[in-house]
Order: C-alpha cells, then sequence, then structure tokens
C-alpha cells in the first residue's frame, strides 16, 4: 500500500556542520504533522522526479515541523546535491508520511546510543525522546572530525554520557569492542552509521551476547544484495489474479512496474521500506536490510525492490 503523500513548505536551511545541513519543513496550513516515533523517516519527492529517504531528527513531541539532517554525498546521484545546491526556503514540496524501521524500545532502563557520521540524525531524536523519558543514555559520536559533527553543542546540552570520537584526531575507527565489552545484558544498543562502523558493532554484540541489539543502515548491506538465483518464478497479482513471469536477473519492482502495477519506491537498495509489498503465499528471498529474522519467518511481506522467490510462485496483494 502506499503511504500517503502530503505537501508541505521548506521553511529553513540551515548548516549544521561540514557538508551537512539541516532542513525545516512544516505544513502549508500551520496544521500539525502527522505523529512519529523516535527513530522514523519521511521520503521526499523531490522536484527533480527523485525520491529520497531521510531520518527525522526533531523530539517526538514537537509536531508543528519536521526537521531533517542531509549530507552531501560525494557520489550523489541526484537526491542530496538537489537538497544542498537546489532546495531553498519557500519551496513546496510533497512528502510521505512518517515511517519507522528503526523503532525505539522504550521498556528498557540502560541505553547505549553509537552514530557515525550522519547516522546521527536517528540517534539524536532517540537521544531527546529517552533523556526526556527519564532513562539511562550514553552516546557514542564518531565523526571525520569535529567540524563534520553535526548537532554537537545541543546533544551536550541534553546531560546524557557522551563520549566524542572523530577519526582524523584518533587516527583511525572507534574500537567498538572495547567500548562495548561487559555491559549489563539487559541494555538497549542502537547503532546508525556507516556500514564498517555496522558490521563492527553486529560483531562486538554477538561475542558479548547482547540480545537487544539493532541497527539502521544508509546503504544496503553487500551481503544482502546477491545476484538473482534459478531461472526466474511466477508472480501471481492477487487482486486480478494475473501471472507474470520474473526472468533470471530481473528485479520483481521492474516486471510490477511494466505491467502497470504503481509501486511506491525510494532507495532501491532495500534499506528504506518504501516499496514494502504484502505476501499473500510463496517462497521468498530476502536481501533487504528492513526486516527482522522473524518478520522474514513469518513471510507476510518483502521488499520487492531487491527482494523475490526462491521457487514456484509467489502471490503478492497487488
Amino acid at each position: 500500500m502506499r503511504p500517503a503523500t502530503f505537501t508541505v513548505i521548506v521553511d529553513r536551511i540551515h548548516v549544521e556542520a561540514m557538508d551537512t545541513v539541516s532542513i525545516e519543513l512544516r505544513a502549508s496550513d500551520s496544521a500539525p504533522l502527522p505523529a512519529f516515533d523516535a527513530g522514523s523517516h519521511i521520503s521526499l519527492h523531490l522536484p527533480n522526479g527523485i525520491v529520497r529517504s531521510y531520518s527525522l531528527v526533531n523530539a517526538t513531541g514537537n509536531r508543528d515541523r519536521y526537521i531533517l539532517g542531509v549530507l552531501r554525498a560525494r557520489d550523489s546521484q541526484g537526491g542530496s546535491a538537489f537538497v544542498h545546491e537546489k532546495l531553498r526556503s519557500g519551496d513546496s514540496i510533497l512528502i510521505s508520511e512518517p515511517r519507522n524501521n528503526f523503532p525505539l524500545d522504550e521498556s528498557g532502563e540502560r541505553f547505549v546510543l553509537i552514530a557515525g557520521g550522519i547516522g546521527i540524525t536517528a540517534i539524536y531524536s532517540m537521544a531527546q525522546r529517552l533523556v526526556a523519558l527519564g532513562k539511562s543514555v550514553e552516546m557514542l559520536y564518531c565523526c571525520r572530525s569535529r567540524e563534520h559533527a553535526a548537532w554537537l553543542e545541543p546533544i551536550q546540552a541534553l546531560g546524557l554520557s557522551l563520549k566524542l570520537h572523530f577519526d582524523v584526531q584518533a587516527g583511525g575507527p572507534p574500537d567498538l569492542r572495547g567500548f562495548l565489552d561487559e555491559r549489563d545484558r539487559a541494555t538497549r544498543f542502537y547503532c546508525c552509521g556507516p556500514t564498517p562502523m555496522l558490521s563492527a558493532f553486529e560483531s562486538a554484540c554477538a561475542e558479548n551476547g547482547y540480545t537487544h541489539a539493532h541497527i539502521e543502515r544508509f546503504s544496503a548491506d553487500p551481503s544482502g544484495l546477491k545476484d538473482a538465483q534459478g531461472a526466474g518464478y511466477e508472480v501471481q497479482l492477487g487482486r486480478s489474479g494475473k501471472v507474470v513471469r520474473v526472468e533470471a536477473g530481473a528485479r520483481l519492482l521492474d516486471v510490477l512496474r511494466a505491467e502497470g502495477i504503481d509501486v511506491p519506491s525510494s532507495c532501491e537498495q532495500g534499506i528504506c521500506g518504501s516499496c514494502e509489498t504484502s505476501v499473500i503465499e510463496g517462497d521468498i528471498d530476502h536481501r533487504d536490510s528492513v526486516l527482522s529474522e522473524s518478520e522474514r519467518a513469518e513471510g507476510k511481506t518483502m521488499m520487492i525492490c531487491v527482494s523475490g522467490c526462491k521457487r514456484g510462485r509467489l502471490v503478492l496483494d497487488c
């Protein structure tokens, strides 16, 4: 099902750090925006036809605006470059309602938050929420340099236990294993940042037996984006009953669009959840970085931009 979209106004654009700007969005009629939880993101439908997802930075109780953080990517394909170069205060822009692939488990009492670079967007929102709830919060914030550290002063003002790591100053990446060792296993751990950091985080948490460990990716997990296997498969469209063929190497998303099915998408790497589609029946070959292992086992939904079918036929609710 396509998420609802609506138009907002770009109220303010502000430089937060080297290569990072914040975008403040408000409803055109000043009405409260849809509610969101810490860790949520929205999709921007940019005027150049590109759709990109960005995490919400602001506190969850602040619904008169959405604040996004956008890093200008060195290899931008038109998303972050457009935001930095073309988007201006006063512009109207279409956005999706918030969705959350990185939910915060507020039932815990102790939390460790780890952010790498632009990963601070979701982590900062979580920190604000946890401080407001009176939880015990420790944060490790890692950046290339202090000049790249967005929202550093307001984060320091939260009063949580904060450790900073700057690669240029330290001569390399942080020692996550040392930072994470010998923690209370009831602690909730959250990490958002580049792939090497996430891999180190997952490894350290697994070795320590931490079961409450969660990550969010801003780029696809290379291990998940394997080539399609076998000789292809069939897909039945549950609403019309029509059967179509997905040949080996083809993307399910492209095949459905060729059949006239209006399917939303954004990252097309299996990391944002925009293309999530309900599955009625079938043996899904999950290759996304969104669904949990339990959600994959249930087999009720899939990310059709990267996932497919292991064998036989898929029946989709579309």
